[in-house]
């Protein structure tokens, strides 16, 4: 789109937000400030470097061939950079443990150090990017079925060692960047068929848990993930949901909320404001379900916009941190990544240019109709001309233009590999 073409459409959805009383000026200056963790492994099909021809397993799988999959560190940033230019704003990047820069030498994950992510923490210098940190428990040949719940001490000291020293990276990553790191642990664990000692898995967990997080690191902000169940696991997940719940209250800490995690009749948004009433932040994995936990490519629909919406109402941008999470292996990967990404911004910004005044006042009196009304006039607000203008201001494609630029990256780089 031409430059003049959206700043005439701007100016219009400005005057038309401003006769129900929303600045949209002020709505970008919000929008500006919020950061995305991206997920590294979209690259790659969570792959990794520890062992670039291995399988997944435990409980998590990629599905899809699309060519032009990252097969190096190198590739990686590479497609990262590509996606971080078409996405508009400032942005984090989150890294599983398996991503270490191991100059081609086998390093146990009880092994890592912060010096095998350096060279990460030197790039996101350059690229002006935070970054997250994520132990990985699976795709190991002592992931089983059980990691830190296992019943094997030797295999729970293993991961315990492996989970403290992804905090330390996470805490050396924080320090670096002047920036807290987001710590998430999830672990797969749990059994495909009934099971009969639920109550001595999550003793062991626990157990592990409070040795993980005995060892302190002021520089990480530590997060819990719950899951529904997992791939070949199916009747029992020891890291429940309740489980992981009190955990978090009871420490201080963040329970992660992944839109994949839950029953397929459960909404996210409706356990943010629950949960933010007792545990200091939240850590989101923001995903699209079809049908189970399948990680396809984040769009703009009423799941996402109800999660913002809540955040934004509930003036909890300050207490939520907005990662994503999927894998999908079966479109152009850089795709997905801007395709997500954007989709996500898509529901926030909406959410910022709700007439939430109004509604509450309408909500308060009673009048419900009024308040029905106007969240659906409210959908077909020029909210579009609005995002097209905040692309335009932090030097992104707006609109579709970004297609026939991963189109060319595709020609010139991906279709190469």
């Amino acid at each position: 789109m031409k430059e003049a073409q959206i700043i005439k459409a701007y100016e219009a959805a400005k005057e038309r937000y401003a006769q129900i009383g929303i600045d949209t000026d002020e709505a970008l200056k919000k929008l500006q400030n919020i950061s995305l963790s991206l997920h590294c492994w979209q690259t790659d099909d969570v792959t990794g470097f520890e062992n670039p021809d291995g399988q997944l397993s435990g409980g998590i799988q990629a599905t899809g061939n699309y060519p032009g999959k990252a097969r190096n560190i190198e590739e990686v940033r590479k497609d990262i950079e590509k996606a971080k230019s078409l996405i508009p704003g400032s942005h984090r990047l989150s890294i599983h443990a398996i991503y270490g820069d191991f100059g081609g030498k086998k390093v146990d994950r009880n092994e890592i150090e912060p010096k095998h992510f350096q060279s990460w923490i030197d790039w996101a210098k350059a690229n002006d990017m935070k970054l997250d940190f994520n132990s990985t428990s699976f795709s190991h040949p002592l992931s089983g079925d059980q990691s830190l719940s296992s019943r094997d001490k030797a295999v729970r000291d293993f991961w315990i060692e492996h989970t403290i020293r992804s905090r330390k990276i996470a805490d050396e990553m924080g320090r670096q960047l002047n920036d807290k790191a987001c710590h998430n642990l999830w672990i797969h664990d749990g059994s495909k068929d009934l099971t009969v000692d639920r109550y001595l898995y999550r003793s062991l967990l626990k157990d592990s848990l409070d040795k993980i997080f005995a060892t302190k690191c002021p520089n990480v902000k530590d997060a819990v993930e719950c899951k529904l169940f997992g791939t070949g696991l199916e009747s029992f997940t020891v890291g429940s949901h309740e489980f992981y719940m009190g955990y978090a209250v009871k420490n201080g800490i963040m329970a992660t909320l992944d839109m994949g995690h839950f029953h397929p009749t459960e909404e996210t948004y409706d356990k943010i404001s629950a949960m933010l009433l007792f545990t200091p932040e939240i850590l989101l994995h923001v995903s699209r379900p079809v049908r189970w936990d399948s990680d396809h490519v984040v769009i703009l629909n009423d799941s996402v916009q109800m999660l913002a919406q809540e955040i934004v109402w509930a003036d909890a941008l300050n207490k939520v941190n907005i990662g994503l999470d999927y894998f999908d292996a079966s479109i152009n990967r850089i795709g997905a990544y801007v395709i997500g990404s954007r989709a996500t911004q898509k529901a926030f910004l909406q959410a910022l240019l709700s007439p939430i005044k109004q509604l509450r006042d309408y909500e308060s009196s009673g009048r419900f109709f009024q308040r029905l009304a106007l969240l659906e006039e409210s959908k077909s607000m020029p909210w579009a001309a609005v995002y097209d203008y905040f692309c335009l201001k932090n030097n992104a494609p707006a609109a579709e233009d970004y297609i026939a630029t991963i189109e060319q990256y595709e020609k010139e780089v991906t279709s190469k590999r």
